[in-house]
């Protein structure tokens, strides 16, 4: 008869399938996990705290880095915070932006979640696929903001500036012909929205492409059915959000059930599973990125029809232009009190939360009348699903301990804020 021992293994921090900083103490009794025991803190960035010593606006740029996958939907959350206190509401033309933004950012991130979540069970090729649709919508982040990740472009009051009239473009070099190059640049020779739109065409084949790699795939099977099972009743007690609610059967999006800018305006579906396994979340999370791009598709037709502002004309709280400032003396006192000291929020309480990729994603925002926070609270969706990972995980083998992992789409930039 073999002798069989109890373990005690560490699982990261520097562990490939540890999805960023985690250390998981795992208790083992062969091969059998007992218990998992997530140890926190070793990515810790102080964000709440920084933000209360820093006035309103250059706390935007914080935000990215928490989930630094999913950049503007962090920005969303802390910038309608703002906008709730102040008691402003951006342009429509604003709020189509915003929309459309959150929804390429949602398709970015679970792209990245569908290439490290097949990777780290065993699968290649899917992670070289989805980088490759990666770069076309860092891209537009890029087009817009002139960063390809960390954008800082949704502001207070609307945001940065207007979608632009070009798109960066490919040049030949010693790697690439000139006629490659054409084709390269085949969907960049008009504006952002033309980019953006080639783009939804072409993408629900290359979502089906992944689905054939995957899908009904019999060793993808083996691996996710009926592994990190949560029941609906489970799941909302743990405090679940977003995939993973929706992947136990929760049928729970703040998009439909507290509309926030123009989602009421806009037709989706809410995708939902049924037995609350890493098959389900995948499945979830893939057809989000198909109802992602026929949210992209609505804002696109409405942000041609309909051309106008994306900023308020209140500089107390959105900069005056750049051209205008050069002119004008009062634009420039009010740039130079805007970007050195902020303004003044009036004295409150706010919640503010949007359906973030990863579940919801909130920021409680105390304010004592001064031009920096009192005290800011974010309410990352991934701590809730990171504490279950004890449950999820006892009694299945050291190799699921990573498909369930990385099933839960974590980030440690929210976790250790």
């Amino acid at each position: 008869m073999p002798d069989i021992k109890n373990y005690t293994l560490n699982f990261g921090p520097q562990h490939p399938a540890a999805h960023g900083v985690l250390r998981l103490v795992l208790e083992l009794d062969g091969e059998v996990v007992q218990r998992a025991d997530p140890h926190v803190g070793l990515l810790h960035r102080a964000t709440e705290k920084l933000a209360e010593s820093k006035p309103y606006n250059q706390s935007i740029g914080y935000m990215d880095r928490l989930d630094y996958v999913s950049m503007m939907c962090n920005e969303h959350g802390y910038v309608l915070a703002l906008e709730n206190l102040l008691g402003i509401t951006p342009p429509t033309r604003a709020q189509y932006i915003r929309v459309m933004f959150d929804e390429i950012t949602r398709i970015l991130n679970h792209l990245l979640w569908l290439g490290a979540h097949a990777l780290d069970v065993g699968a290649m090729t899917v992670f070289l696929y989805c980088f490759r649709e990666r770069e076309d919508l860092m891209d537009c982040y890029e087009a817009v903001s002139g960063a390809r990740m960390h954008a800082t472009y949704y502001r207070p009051g609307g945001v940065y500036r207007d979608l632009p009239e070009f798109m960066p473009q490919y040049e030949t070099s010693k790697i690439r012909s000139k006629s490659e190059v054409k084709k390269l640049n085949a969907t960049r020779e008009g504006t952002l929205l033309d980019f953006i739109e080639a783009f939804t065409g072409r993408f629900p084949k290359l979502v089906d492409e992944y689905e054939t790699l995957l899908t009904d795939n019999r060793i993808w099977k083996q691996r996710t059915v009926d592994i990190g099972v949560v029941s609906p009743e489970r799941a909302i007690a743990l405090g679940f959000t977003g995939p993973m609610l929706r992947g136990s059967g929760v049928e729970w999006d703040l998009r439909k059930k507290q509309p926030y800018e123009v989602y009421n305006r806009l037709d989706f579906d809410i995708p939902v599973g049924v037995n609350g396994d890493c098959y389900d979340r995948y499945l979830v999370r893939v057809e989000e990125m198909r109802q992602s791009n026929r949210i992209i598709k609505q804002c696109v037709k409405w942000l041609r029809e309909n051309p106008g502002p994306v900023m308020l004309q209140e500089h107390k709280v959105a900069p005056p232009d750049r051209v205008g400032m050069k002119h004008d003396m009062e634009a420039l006192i009010h740039h130079f009190k805007l970007f050195t000291e902020g303004y003044c929020i009036p004295a409150g309480e706010t919640y503010a939360a949007v359906e973030h990729p990863k579940g919801e994603f909130g920021v409680y925002l105390i304010s004592d009348g001064a031009n920096k926070p009192y005290r800011m609270k974010i309410r990352a969706p991934g701590f809730s699903h990171l504490a279950a990972l004890d449950e999820m995980s006892r009694g299945h083998m050291i190799a699921d301990v990573a498909a369930v992992l990385s099933s839960q789409d974590i980030v440690f930039g929210e976790i250790d804020r």
